[in-house]
């Protein structure tokens, strides 16, 4: 698996981050000192995630509310009914890195 820097731990903000790796738009979530990463588009409107509230592992979608686990991808709650991709994500030297091979979900 090709591994790509994404930025400073200490420098990635609470929340959500976007992020382009390898052509594709990928949000970056720090949750206190771990972080997680998704496709960047909502599965139901395709509004940017890394843009929504973040409430322990759930973002919301900004533009019509649907919930994604941050860990998972899973789908949470409606108008979204089907998951979005989620990547390997892990610290090295104190910079994040994402993994470009999308895992399986749940």
């Amino acid at each position: 698996m090709e591994w790509v820097d994404v930025g400073d731990a200490r420098a990635l903000r609470q929340g959500g981050t976007r992020v382009e790796i390898g052509g594709r738009e990928v949000a970056v979530f720090r949750i206190g000192d771990d972080f997680y990463a998704l496709g960047d588009r909502c599965s139901h409107a395709e509004a940017s995630l890394s843009e929504g509230e973040v409430f322990d592992f759930e973002v919301e979608c900004p533009l019509h509310g649907a919930g994604f686990d941050v860990r998972t991808g899973r789908e949470l709650s409606l108008p979204a009914t089907s998951p979005v991709p989620t990547y390997r994500v892990r610290v090295e030297g104190g910079r994040v890195q994402v993994g470009l091979e999308e895992e399986d979900g749940e």
